[in-house]
Protein backbone atom coordinates (compact mmCIF):
# COMPACT_ATOMS: atom_id res chain seq x y z
CA UNK A 1 0.00 0.00 0.00
CA UNK A 2 1.16 3.59 -0.57
CA UNK A 3 2.20 5.61 2.00
CA UNK A 4 1.05 8.33 -0.04
CA UNK A 5 -2.41 7.32 -0.17
CA UNK A 6 -2.64 6.69 3.31
CA UNK A 7 -1.36 10.42 4.06
CA UNK A 8 -4.17 11.65 1.70
CA UNK A 9 -6.64 9.61 3.52
CA UNK A 10 -5.46 10.55 6.82
CA UNK A 11 -6.13 14.53 5.88
CA UNK A 12 -9.33 13.42 5.04
CA UNK A 13 -10.79 13.38 8.80
CA UNK A 14 -14.63 13.38 7.68
CA UNK A 15 -16.56 11.33 5.85
CA UNK A 16 -14.73 11.33 2.88
CA UNK A 17 -11.68 9.88 3.85
CA UNK A 18 -14.20 6.55 5.47
CA UNK A 19 -15.66 6.41 1.46
CA UNK A 20 -11.97 6.47 -0.08
CA UNK A 21 -10.51 4.09 3.04
CA UNK A 22 -14.05 1.60 2.34
CA UNK A 23 -13.29 1.99 -2.06
CA UNK A 24 -9.71 1.62 -1.79
CA UNK A 25 -9.84 -1.81 -0.23
CA UNK A 26 -12.65 -2.80 -2.65
CA UNK A 27 -10.27 -1.62 -5.50
CA UNK A 28 -7.40 -3.97 -4.08
CA UNK A 29 -9.96 -6.76 -3.06
CA UNK A 30 -10.75 -6.64 -7.11
CA UNK A 31 -7.44 -6.02 -8.58
CA UNK A 32 -5.12 -7.72 -6.05
CA UNK A 33 -1.81 -6.71 -7.76
CA UNK A 34 -3.34 -2.96 -8.20
CA UNK A 35 -0.17 -0.44 -8.23
CA UNK A 36 -1.34 2.94 -6.09
CA UNK A 37 0.09 5.75 -6.31
CA UNK A 38 -0.87 10.08 -5.48
CA UNK A 39 -0.59 12.06 -8.61
CA UNK A 40 -0.97 15.48 -10.12
CA UNK A 41 0.68 17.34 -6.81
CA UNK A 42 -0.45 21.25 -6.88
CA UNK A 43 0.07 23.61 -4.43
CA UNK A 44 -4.00 23.79 -3.87
CA UNK A 45 -4.22 19.69 -3.09
CA UNK A 46 -0.13 19.36 -2.06
CA UNK A 47 -1.00 15.68 -1.05
CA UNK A 48 -2.71 15.08 -4.41
CA UNK A 49 -5.11 12.48 -5.65
CA UNK A 50 -5.13 8.55 -5.11
CA UNK A 51 -4.69 6.39 -8.41
CA UNK A 52 -4.98 2.72 -8.93
CA UNK A 53 -3.39 1.29 -11.81
CA UNK A 54 -2.54 -1.74 -13.67
CA UNK A 55 -1.70 -1.43 -17.66
CA UNK A 56 -2.80 1.54 -16.98
CA UNK A 57 -4.71 3.45 -14.79
CA UNK A 58 -7.77 1.94 -13.85
CA UNK A 59 -9.73 5.10 -12.01
CA UNK A 60 -8.42 8.16 -9.86
CA UNK A 61 -10.57 9.23 -6.17
CA UNK A 62 -10.47 12.82 -6.18
CA UNK A 63 -12.12 14.35 -2.54
CA UNK A 64 -14.10 17.28 -2.92
CA UNK A 65 -16.07 19.36 -0.69
CA UNK A 66 -19.12 18.14 -1.09
CA UNK A 67 -17.70 14.54 -2.89
CA UNK A 68 -15.78 11.97 -3.23
CA UNK A 69 -15.38 11.73 -7.50
CA UNK A 70 -13.96 8.19 -8.53
CA UNK A 71 -13.08 8.93 -12.92
CA UNK A 72 -12.37 5.82 -14.65
CA UNK A 73 -10.50 7.66 -17.47
CA UNK A 74 -11.63 4.81 -19.97
CA UNK A 75 -14.90 4.67 -18.70
CA UNK A 76 -16.87 5.59 -22.18
CA UNK A 77 -15.53 1.91 -23.31
CA UNK A 78 -16.64 0.25 -19.55
CA UNK A 79 -20.51 -1.50 -19.82
CA UNK A 80 -21.90 0.55 -16.43
CA UNK A 81 -24.31 -2.39 -16.40
CA UNK A 82 -25.41 -0.88 -13.07
CA UNK A 83 -25.60 2.74 -14.32
CA UNK A 84 -22.75 3.83 -11.63
CA UNK A 85 -21.51 6.48 -13.40
CA UNK A 86 -23.13 10.06 -12.62
CA UNK A 87 -20.71 12.87 -14.13
CA UNK A 88 -18.46 13.56 -16.90
CA UNK A 89 -20.13 11.87 -18.85
CA UNK A 90 -19.48 13.09 -22.45
CA UNK A 91 -15.77 11.99 -24.02
CA UNK A 92 -14.23 9.19 -23.03
CA UNK A 93 -13.74 9.46 -18.86
CA UNK A 94 -16.66 8.51 -17.09
CA UNK A 95 -17.11 9.20 -13.71
CA UNK A 96 -18.88 8.53 -10.44
CA UNK A 97 -19.54 11.21 -8.17
CA UNK A 98 -20.54 10.24 -4.11
CA UNK A 99 -22.00 12.73 -1.66
CA UNK A 100 -22.35 12.25 1.95
CA UNK A 101 -24.80 9.73 2.63
CA UNK A 102 -25.06 8.16 -0.74
CA UNK A 103 -25.56 4.42 -1.05
CA UNK A 104 -22.51 2.95 -2.96
CA UNK A 105 -23.80 -0.65 -4.55
CA UNK A 106 -20.04 -2.13 -3.77
CA UNK A 107 -20.64 -5.45 -5.61
CA UNK A 108 -21.57 -3.08 -9.17
CA UNK A 109 -18.43 -0.88 -8.34
CA UNK A 110 -16.16 -4.27 -7.68
CA UNK A 111 -17.39 -5.57 -11.54
CA UNK A 112 -16.94 -1.78 -12.69
CA UNK A 113 -12.88 -2.07 -11.20
CA UNK A 114 -12.76 -4.79 -13.18
CA UNK A 115 -13.87 -4.32 -16.17
CA UNK A 116 -11.68 -1.51 -16.14
CA UNK A 117 -8.81 -3.65 -15.20
CA UNK A 118 -9.25 -5.87 -17.75
CA UNK A 119 -9.39 -3.16 -20.59
CA UNK A 120 -6.29 -2.04 -19.52
CA UNK A 121 -4.74 -5.58 -20.13
CA UNK A 122 -6.30 -6.58 -23.04
CA UNK A 123 -5.32 -3.01 -24.63
CA UNK A 124 -1.57 -3.57 -23.42
CA UNK A 125 -1.16 -7.19 -25.39
CA UNK A 126 -2.26 -5.71 -28.26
Amino acid sequence: MSEAVDAKIVSLSDWRGALLTRIRRLIREAVPDVMEEVKWRKPTNPLGVPTWSRNGIICTGESNQDKVKLTFPKGSSLSDPHGLFNSSLTGVRRALDIREREEVNDAALHDLVCEAAALNEARAKR
